[in-house]
């Protein structure tokens, strides 16, 4: 599973983030500032990336550079059943970390209270 999803393209993944908040009444400027603060990737490059149609940038690629905050560690809870704490792949830590702060995102927590 995780080859799988390593192996798509991350301008693919992205619509799935954003139509998750959306539809929640969320917003893609707080989706963009959520990723920004979780991978390091600037609002600027993210939109470049994910905008560019010859982009073939894979969500491992994507994930393997991102940098995680500092307080990465305050970030728990679970993702299909899986804790996120739990998680021993570096890669996949960090999808699931993003994974966990877009769903706190949807869920309606205050962006203040996401960011840690």
């Amino acid at each position: 599973m995780n080859a799988r999803l390593f192996a798509m393209r991350f301008a693919d993944l992205y619509p799935a983030y954003v139509n998750k908040a959306e539809g929640k009444g969320r917003t893609r400027d707080e989706v963009d500032t959520i990723i920004a603060y979780a991978t390091g990737v600037s609002s600027e490059d993210l939109h470049a990336l994910v905008e560019d149609p010859e982009s073939s940038t894979t969500v491992g690629e994507f994930f393997d550079q991102a940098t995680l905050p500092a307080n990465a560690h305050l970030i728990t809870g679970s993702v299909c059943g899986v804790k996120v704490q739990e998680v021993d792949d570096p890669t996949m830590k960090k999808i699931r970390i993003l994974d966990e702060l877009i769903d706190e995102l949807a869920k309606g927590k205050a962006m203040e209270k996401i960011l840690r």
